[in-house]
């Protein structure tokens, strides 16, 4: 769980920064902003090959290919998020003095995309979650990738079946009480949707 917590929390500040770059300024968009689009395309999996040349059969090849399974969707919905921010906000950020800079990002850009990046963020959980467990499943180490390998090893149907029940149950019940509770916080706060009675 450390590792998932730590590529995931990676995976949020790395892909936070790149959309605010995207959608900051154009160049970049166009350059590397298709090179993301194309590399969300690839399954994460693919990418443990090489994490395993880099980093060997540990937690790094498994903390590197979950990060990267998370990282370009937090980056793809932080994008649409800034880009979506109504100009009037910035404007009336900028005639209040707030610049163009640091202040500009963290007090009025951040909070004006949270809830298309809260979107993001649940994505880019079940992402990591999947690229987590295919990591473990040929990786060294101890997690539920690695019991399921264990299982196939043995022939052993129903443990199978159980881990990946676990992994479903895990998996959603991370989503339901954390992002998506959080998520429909920021949308009332909003003002998205009217809060339930």
């Amino acid at each position: 769980m450390k590792r998932l917590l730590l590529a995931f929390v990676l995976a949020i500040v790395v892909g936070t920064a790149l959309g605010f770059l995207f959608a900051r300024y154009r160049l970049i968009d166009d350059t590397i902003g298709f090179l993301v689009v194309a590399l969300q395309t690839i399954p994460s999996i693919a990418w443990l090959p090489f994490a395993i040349i880099w980093f060997g059969m540990g937690d790094f090849a498994v903390i590197f290919i979950t990060t990267l399974g998370a990282t370009w969707t937090m980056a793809m919905a932080s994008r649409t998020g800034i880009k979506n921010i109504p100009s009037i906000y910035i404007k009336a950020a900028q005639t209040m003095g707030t610049g163009d800079g640091l202040r500009m990002f963290y007090q009025v850009m951040v909070p004006a995309a949270f809830p298309h990046m809260m979107t993001g963020v649940r994505v880019a959980w079940a992402f990591a979650w999947r690229a987590l467990v295919a990591g473990e499943l040929i990786a060294k180490g101890v997690g539920l990738g690695q019991l399921l390998q264990d299982g196939r090893n043995l022939a052993d149907t129903a443990l199978m079946l159980c881990i990946v029940i676990i992994i479903a149950v895990l998996g959603t019940v991370s989503d339901h009480f954390c992002f998506k509770r959080l998520e429909d916080k920021l949308l009332v706060r909003y003002g998205l949707i009217s809060s339930k009675k």
